[in-house]
């Protein structure tokens, strides 16, 4: 080949790596760009999915809502008010005001009862609040509370799919909770103590309202996709973003591109749950629930969303840290500079207090990278088998792989240290 010829053949060359180099780029791109967007809805599929599916996760979602001071107060005043309904004070006054005219009473007697409907309603009203609250506060109110739950946990995915049916259920424009088994047992309570009357309150009203909206029906289309696609979407945007990577020329730079964009991503979804938190408090009148009430409600619900989210800003940030600190940044190097220097030191130290790694140590210094790699990967995959990670389960994880990595690092300086029949600087064990 003339010289001419290589000249035009280097420069053909050239063009068609670029091409190449540009083509894998715009691809890892596109691949990112899908994957990020995804990932929000990936996660809230994951959580909706989660919620519905595992009785257990559902019944671990609803149950603080039986503890909470706000929950139980809406519960004890709606009670109480409709258990006085039921006690006609007034024609029990006019009774009385009846027979002590008939019994020839002295007339201001006979005045004074007619005023007595005032303290009469306030004094059922107490007791009747007394033996509510007790019930409301108990810790069989708990029980009661999870294993009606636990029952009528079938009755969640009713309401995602418009059922009118079950302990909580869509109703027009509102859902609803079913609180009769409280019900039945204030009324048999009260009935137990004289208040014969409780006995009338009826069974109908025996739901409390948890909030309205008028966007409800297509809040149901939006969570029986979720709930469709809950089961591959997370496993979808992984994937996408795991061949983003893998297309990309700089797989390093990929790696913390797309790490920082899914933590971007993750703050986002959590702004968006915040500004959904106010619109719904904004929507729900208070003579229908109280704010603090609203809140209580809002926030138990969505709490492990949340927490999800939270653990997944974390894990990005430590995977994009990791990306930078293997790559040539200034701080990146001197950083595994000085832990080289550390690790070197600590094998010298310990190989001079007569430490030796032996061959399994030889063949470790011989395979770091490799190493290094299986440690990173089970770090990545005990987070992924782990049932419900949090901020703290990763933290114990990343801690756990520092401390392999290090523990790896210094068997390998410990092992380069030793006598050259027992090193393994040049590769290779002694006979």
């Amino acid at each position: 080949m003339s010289a001419e010829e290589r000249s035009e053949y280097e420069r053909l060359r050239r063009a068609a790596t670029l091409r190449h180099r540009r083509t894998r780029r715009l691809g890892a791109s596109i691949l990112l760009l899908v994957a990020l967007l995804l990932s929000p809805l990936a996660v809230v599929s994951a959580w909706v999915q989660d919620t519905v599916s595992d009785t257990d996760r559902y019944v671990e979602t609803v149950a603080p809502l039986a503890s909470d001071p706000a929950v139980q107060k809406v519960v004890i005043n709606r009670l109480t008010a409709r258990v006085v309904e039921q006690v006609d004070v007034e024609a029990v006054t006019a009774s009385l005001t009846k027979v002590l005219a008939d019994a020839d009473a002295p007339p201001r007697v006979v005045a004074g009862s007619e005023a007595l409907t005032g303290p009469l309603t306030s004094a059922v009203r107490t007791v009747v609040r007394r033996n509510v609250e007790r019930v409301v506060t108990s810790d069989l109110f708990q029980q009661v509370w999870e294993g009606a739950n636990r029952r009528a946990h079938a009755a969640v995915l009713r309401m995602l799919t418009g059922e009118r049916e079950g302990a909580l259920r869509a109703t027009d424009d509102a859902i609803e909770l079913d609180i009769g088994s409280v019900v039945d047992q204030v009324r048999q309570r009260l009935v137990d103590q004289g208040f014969e009357r409780a006995a009338l309150i009826p069974d109908s009203d025996r739901t409390v309202t948890l909030f309205r909206t008028a966007e409800l029906a297509r809040a149901q289309d939006a969570m029986r996709v979720l709930d469709i696609v809950g089961t591959w979407l997370p496993a979808l945007t992984i994937a996408l973003a795991a061949l983003a990577v893998w297309t990309a020329p700089g797989h390093r730079l990929m790696l913390l591109i797309t790490a920082v964009g899914i933590g971007l991503m993750m703050v986002a979804l959590l702004i968006a749950l915040a500004a959904m938190r106010r619109v719904y408090l904004d929507t729900v009148p208070v003579a229908t629930l109280p704010p603090d009430a609203a809140a209580a409600i809002f926030d138990t619900f969505v709490r492990f969303l949340r927490d999800s989210t939270r653990t997944l800003i974390v894990v990005a940030l430590v995977t994009a840290l990791a990306a930078y600190l293997y790559g040539p940044g200034r701080a990146a190097v001197a950083l595994r500079s000085g832990a080289r220097r550390g690790a070197g030191a600590a094998g010298r130290g310990l190989s001079r207090a007569g430490l030796r790694v032996g061959p399994v140590g030889r063949r470790l210094a011989a395979r770091r990278s490799w190493a290094t790699g299986v440690v990173i990967g089970a770090g990545a995959l005990a987070l992924v088998l782990w049932n419900h990670p949090t901020v703290g389960s990763v933290a114990l994880v990343l801690g756990l792989v520092l401390v392999a990595l290090a523990a790896v690092a210094v068997l390998v300086a410990v092992a380069a240290s030793g006598p050259p029949g027992d090193g393994a600087a040049s590769g290779h064990a002694t006979p």
